[in-house]
Order: C-alpha cells, then structure tokens, then sequence
C-alpha cells in the first residue's frame, strides 16, 4: 500500500505555519490543499479537542462569509492530530497569498461572543467547545503568523533525503 502524501512529511521538523499539502485537478480547476499547522507535532501538545473544536466552528464561518475568499472556499477542517487545520481553496496559490487571510480568520476569534452553530440542532457535539481555549490558541497563532511573515521556513514543508530504493520503497530511517 502507498504511503500517502501527508505522511511522508517529516514531522519532527515541521514548525507552526502554512504550507501546501497537495493540488489536485478536478476538470479545468485546481484546488489546493494548505496544512494550518498551529503547533510542532510531537513537540508541543495537542491542542484540546474542545478548543479546536471552536476553533473549526468559528474559522469556517469566517472564512465562508468573507466577501474576497467565500466562493474560493471548499473546505476548512481540523487535523486528526489536533496539531493543526487543512484548508482546501480553489485555484493554486502560493501560501504567502493565503498569510493575511489566515492571520485575519484567527484574529477574528477574538471578537466572537458564541461559537457559531453550537447547538444541539446544528452540531453534533455541541457540548464540546471551549471559547475561551479557542481564543488563546487563536491569538498565539495570529501573532505568530504576523512575527514571522517574511520567514520562508514558515511556508515550506522541511525537506529530507529518504532513501528510495528501484521498485518505488521509502525508508524513512534513512
């Protein structure tokens, strides 16, 4: 079986920021998978279920109300890891294209007074938020990203040599 794309990543090096995971073609249109990583995996803890539960609440429905980026937006989720969110956008961008918009979706958490959508009719855990959790991570990410800005190291994937043997085998511990 294949190894897919996102886990060939070394993830002991990758650093909080945005980075493409993939593009895919869909007919005439591209649409391009950014990684929102929040925090260093297997460095730093996971962000708590609760607040990035929020987090995913409150981001989607900035991000699919903003007049400049809502029709672009086919997806914002969170990673099973808990480390970070995956945003799907229509067309193919650099990732410093996509910094303020990010930088802004996580500033914008500050001024929710609710979680968007946090009732038993609309979420199917709508116990489970922490806004007060969501608003911590999501300033220390905003400021982050406005620290480090014209760092490329922020916008891309660290890379490693793998040995790759002549019928397609990676050996990660290379």
């Amino acid at each position: 079986m294949d190894l897919i794309p996102s886990f060939s990543i070394d993830h002991t090096a990758i650093i909080p920021g945005i980075f493409i995971s993939r593009q895919d073609t869909a007919g005439d249109s591209v649409l391009t998978t950014y990684d929102i990583r929040l925090t260093r995996p297997n460095r730093e803890p996971a962000i708590d279920p609760a607040a990035m539960h929020s987090l995913e609440h409150i981001i989607a429905t900035y991000l699919r109300n903003d007049p400049d980026w809502k029709e672009d937006i086919i997806y914002w989720g969170p990673m099973g890891c808990l480390t970070g969110f995956y945003l799907i956008l229509k067309g193919s961008r650099a990732p410093q294209e996509i910094h303020d918009l990010m930088e802004q979706a996580f500033r914008s958490v500050a001024s929710s007074e609710i979680v968007p959508g946090a009732t038993p009719t609309n979420c199917g855990n709508y116990l489970m938020h922490s806004l007060p959790m969501a608003k911590w991570h999501a300033s220390a990410f905003a400021d982050y990203l406005a620290k480090n800005k014209g760092r490329m190291e922020i916008y891309a994937y660290p890379q490693t040599e793998r040995l790759i043997t002549e019928d397609g085998r990676h050996f990660f511990d290379s």
